[in-house]
């Protein structure tokens, strides 16, 4: 997906092209997340919709449920979707962050004279 160091650095447009494509793969990773995470609090704690929807955004923003739990079942899914949502988190960084970076180092690396090689 990405260029290597020996070759031209990709042009603006194309990079803001790629850029616009990880934020689309990164928008997907996060209403995937989301979507199990509503999924899970109305099955296994009976929430209502929105509350599901509350419940969820929450715990994958980091800041930890809203509603009482209601029952054992529903305490292992917040266990498990509370660890699930930490690799998404960290997942749509990678994934946000790669093209800037690669783009840096690129950079970089054809200052240095790499590029004759």
């Amino acid at each position: 997906m990405f260029e290597h160091r020996k070759e031209r650095l990709l042009s603006l447009p194309l990079f803001y092209r790629r850029l616009a494509l990880c934020l689309a793969i990164a928008a997907g990773l996060v209403a995937f997340g989301l979507g199990i995470g509503v999924l899970g609090y109305r099955y296994f704690a009976g929430f209502e919709w929105i509350d599901a929807l509350l419940n969820a955004s929450m715990i994958l923003t980091g800041m930890g449920p809203v509603g009482q739990l209601p029952n054992d079942g529903a305490k292992i899914f917040a266990s498990l979707y509370a660890l699930f949502s930490g690799l998404v988190f960290i997942s749509v960084m990678a994934v946000v962050a790669s093209p800037v970076m690669h783009r840096m180092l690129h950079h970089f690396h054809i200052d240095e004279g790499d590029f004759d090689e």
